[in-house]
């Protein structure tokens, strides 16, 4: 599943969705995405002591997150407002915004925490190795299995069918830690969908690794490594 490969064929619905938003900060867009998945994320660990029925806003949230996070570049390169501080004020809060969800869903009772924090590290790694490229002269890398916008529309998904749990699907579980089987192990929708993260995120943070890698072969003489920090 690679969203991110299909920007151009979505690039006029994503101007038409950010057109009543032009007169927006680019800045603020940004700000609200950070906010929607805040509160997703705030309502995913809520669901251990209420109900699995939010996962249903859960998954709205997550989903509205990512699209207003796709629009705030839209509007800022439509408004002539992008900028290299806006650049880096998106990801910092979508590094952060990836944290609170899925610490949401690892205290959600949904998930196996200990899966939830391989999936965040892999997630990390991912982002990493894509700026990483630009930091060593190359552009940003958002090749690979598992970009931003592919986990946001996992993420969504799976909170969406884990909502229902009352619906005859082999896969729903009636309450927390009661899972379907998968070759002999236990797993919920978003349990599948953190495996995913895991494996798919590893392949992409090594495959944007060895890109990169591969396209300085042969630059010649660059400035040191960076000496350790203290």
């Amino acid at each position: 599943m690679v969203v991110e490969g299909y920007r151009a064929r979505f690039q006029p619905y994503i101007a038409r969705f950010a057109r009543p938003f032009l007169g927006w900060a680019p800045d603020s867009l940004s700000y609200l995405a950070f906010g929607l998945c805040v509160a997703a994320g705030t309502l995913a660990a809520l669901v251990r002591w209420t109900s699995p029925y939010l996962f249903l806003p859960v998954g709205i949230l997550v989903f509205f997150g990512g699209a207003f996070d796709v629009i705030d570049g839209e509007v800022a390169r439509a408004t002539g407002r992008a900028s290299v501080r806006g650049d880096l004020l998106d990801h910092v809060l979508d590094r952060y915004a990836d944290v609170l969800i899925l610490i949401g869903l690892a205290v959600s009772g949904f998930a196996i925490p200990w899966l939830a924090l391989l999936a965040l590290v892999s997630l990390l790694l991912t982002s990493y190795m894509g700026t990483q490229a630009q930091a060593v002269g190359l552009g940003r890398s958002y090749s690979g299995l598992l970009s931003r916008a592919d986990r946001l529309v996992i993420l969504s998904l799976a909170a969406v069918f884990e909502f229902d749990w009352s619906l005859p699907w082999p896969w729903a579980p009636t309450m927390p830690w009661e899972r379907f089987a998968l070759a002999g192990v236990g797993f919920t929708v978003i349990d599948v969908a953190l495996v995913y993260f895991v494996v798919a995120g590893q392949l992409t943070a090594l495959f944007r690794a060895g890109s990169a890698y591969r396209a300085l072969s042969g630059r010649g003489p660059a400035r040191p490594p960076d000496s350790p920090g203290p």
